[in-house]
């Protein structure tokens, strides 16, 4: 399962950041996860929930942005939805796509409560 070892990651930045800020909590994680990033949320919040136990971001609220998959599509000459690596260009059905939306896997905001 990949997600638990994309929780550690998380757990790490989490860690790093807090401590290199002299936080004492962290009451707020942002993640964008792209819908084609092959991440699933469910499973992630599960090792989450593990990797968090007695550290700093324990009771951290979690919010997922899903940003929307998108390709370039060489016939069509334009960029088109993509709800799944493997399927056809949604406009004209052939298969010459070029993924450029939606493989986004970050951290991109942690919320701090910094020592006094």
């Amino acid at each position: 399962m990949h997600e638990m070892s994309l929780a550690q990651s998380i757990s790490e930045i989490v860690e790093r950041v807090a401590k290199n800020n002299v936080a004492s909590k962290v009451s707020r994680i942002k993640l964008t996860i792209g819908q084609l990033s092959g991440v699933d949320i469910p499973s992630l919040m599960q090792s989450l929930t593990i990797c968090s136990q007695n550290t700093i971001f324990e009771k951290a609220e979690f919010e997922i942005e899903r940003t929307e998959g998108s390709a370039w599509c060489m016939d069509c000459a334009k960029t088109v939805p993509l709800e799944r690596i493997g399927n056809a260009c949604p406009s004209c059905g052939n298969y010459h796509l070029s993924i450029n939306g939606g493989t986004e896997f970050k951290v991109s905001e942690i919320i701090l409560e910094i020592k006094e």
